[in-house]
């Protein structure tokens, strides 16, 4: 039996469940944890790829999966995570980044190197939906980026380029969401004071309304 064309069963299922009861039934049916990886591997990718390059995002991509699907079993959303494992899953990532904080800002510190296109160039703002990538590649930015410590790094780019909330971002770091917005707040500032008095990095909530 199907519902429409070609739709299986299985997968109305797996595209009606919450994430959270995708990985409940993944605890007895591991296969179902596949719908996890449909869902999220692209977002978590793109985080990653912009931090570190896709080659080694590819590496962190299978690894952050590996270890989500280890720990399914401690999976639990009546505390904190939610029906939305995007928390989760970026916090594993964003904890597998740190074991790369070397080659992150050797990243940045490169990219900083590079002087920024011409207009007559290819702009990166050709890949456009996503006007933090474009404006992360400018010189200035990728520097302030790289002088940043690295737990105010990940909670601005948790938010720039992971697109979660404050409390989405607390509940990836295990850390208060007072601390995020102390954290983010003087992130912004560092950042501010390093490109002049601009803030280029379209935070999630300012973005939605451009």
């Amino acid at each position: 039996m199907t519902v429409g064309p070609g739709v299986g069963i299985g997968t109305a299922r797996a595209d009606a469940e919450s994430d959270a009861s995708v990985i409940a039934r993944s605890r007895d049916e591991p296969e179902a944890f596949a719908a996890l990886f449909d869902r999220h591997a692209d977002a978590v990718h793109r985080y990653a790829a912009r931090r570190l390059g896709g080659e080694v995002a590819d590496d962190l991509v299978a690894e952050t999966f590996t270890t989500a699907f280890q720990q399914r079993h401690r999976y639990d959303p009546a505390r904190g995570a939610g029906a939305d494992a995007r928390p989760w899953l970026f916090g594993i990532a964003t904890n597998l980044v740190g074991r790369h904080r070397r080659a992150e800002a050797r990243r940045f510190k490169a990219m900083a190197r590079v002087p920024t296109p011409a207009d007559h160039d290819e702009p990166l703002a050709d890949r456009a939906a996503d006007r933090v990538v474009a404006r992360a590649m400018r010189r200035e930015l990728a520097a302030a980026l790289a002088a940043l410590p690295a737990r105010h790094r990940d909670v601005l780019l948790l938010v720039a380029w992971g697109d979660l909330g404050y409390g989405e971002v607390a509940q990836a770091l295990g850390i208060p969401v007072g601390t995020v917005r102390s954290r983010l707040h003087r992130a912004r500032s560092k950042l501010r004071e390093a490109l002049g008095g601009s803030d280029p990095t379209a935070l999630r909530e300012v973005s939605d309304h451009e």
